[in-house]
């Protein structure tokens, strides 16, 4: 994602605070080839505008770090992680971010606090907080890394922007309280937050059900009107053929249409008297549509 000088800054600018390239470097007494290539690389990020750069000379330093203490060289570390993740964010690459620093740490519960909580940032951002779950999740439940000053400020954006917004309340409040490093405040804050977000949680589903359950019932209603226009036009066409039926086709074809609907014997002593009935139904049908016959003279 390219941008101008006014809007250089990517998400991470405002967020983590980009180095810039006056800004001294402290990892050691003496500037060392790492710490070189770090107000370089600040300098293309900032200045330059370009971001390419400035990534591959984080990585340049990266490699020149190998043969420096380890002890000497965390804060360059940490800066240089800062700016490749800026870098690639500023390129639209920040689904890599966390895959990049890794490569350096090995493992989440390595990273430094800055740099775990650049990266629950920018992934919430990005609403992609899943993305970092259970890097956050292994970095809190390491012991070396709850006796941080910053292991509090982390726990509680992990809460903020990666459990609530996934929904993961339970792992919330066992979080809550569980651990040590909330107060009595930010505890009871904490829960409510995670209470608000279940009541949220409860109302939505249950709207959803009743959506679901309205639909339902919509298509019932639908299917049992479709099935009574088809059988009254099935009713409508039968009943056209069977009075354009011949007199005696129309009788056979209404005591076919009883046995099959009314389901009696017509051998049976009880279904004489329907059979009976109906004859004379018809017999009156028959004569009143059927023309008088003109009576001849009586011839003496």
């Amino acid at each position: 994602m390219k941008s101008d000088p006014a809007t250089s800054a990517a998400p991470l600018r405002a967020l983590g605070g980009a180095l810039r390239s006056s800004e001294p470097v402290r990892a050691v007494p003496a500037p060392s080839a790492a710490a070189l290539l770090l107000e370089e690389a600040a300098d293309l990020l900032v200045v330059h505008l370009d971001f390419g750069a400035a990534l591959r000379t984080c990585e340049r330093a990266w490699q020149g770090l190998a043969e420096e203490p380890a002890g000497a060289s965390l804060e360059v570390k940490c800066s240089l992680c800062v700016v490749g993740i800026q870098a690639l964010a500023e390129m639209d690459r920040w689904r890599e971010v966390l895959s990049w620093v890794l490569q350096y740490y090995q493992a989440p519960e390595r990273l430094p606090p800055k740099v775990l909580e650049l990266c629950v940032l920018l992934y919430s951002k990005m609403q992609e907080p899943g993305a970092v779950l259970d890097g956050v999740r292994a970095w809190l439940q390491d012991p070396d890394n709850q006796g941080l000053p910053e292991y509090r400020s982390l726990a509680e954006l992990h809460l903020q922007r990666v459990l609530l917004p996934l929904g993961l309340l339970s792992e919330a409040e066992e979080l809550v309280v569980g651990s040590a490093t909330f107060g009595e405040k930010q505890r009871l804050d904490a829960l409510q937050a995670v209470s608000a977000a279940r009541q949220q949680q409860t109302h939505v589903r249950s709207g959803s059900e009743e959506t679901r359950t309205l639909s339902q019932e919509g298509s019932s209603s639908y299917k049992f009107l479709s099935l009574l226009t088809l059988l009254r036009q099935l009713w409508d066409s039968a009943v056209s053929h069977f009075f354009s039926l011949p007199f005696s086709k129309s009788l056979l074809a209404a005591l076919l249409l009883c046995l099959l609907v009314l389901r009696f014997d017509p051998a049976s002593p009880r279904s004489l008297p329907f059979l009976y009935k109906l004859a004379q139904i018809f017999q009156r049908i028959r004569e009143a549509v059927s023309p008088p016959l003109c009576r001849l003279p009586i011839q003496h």
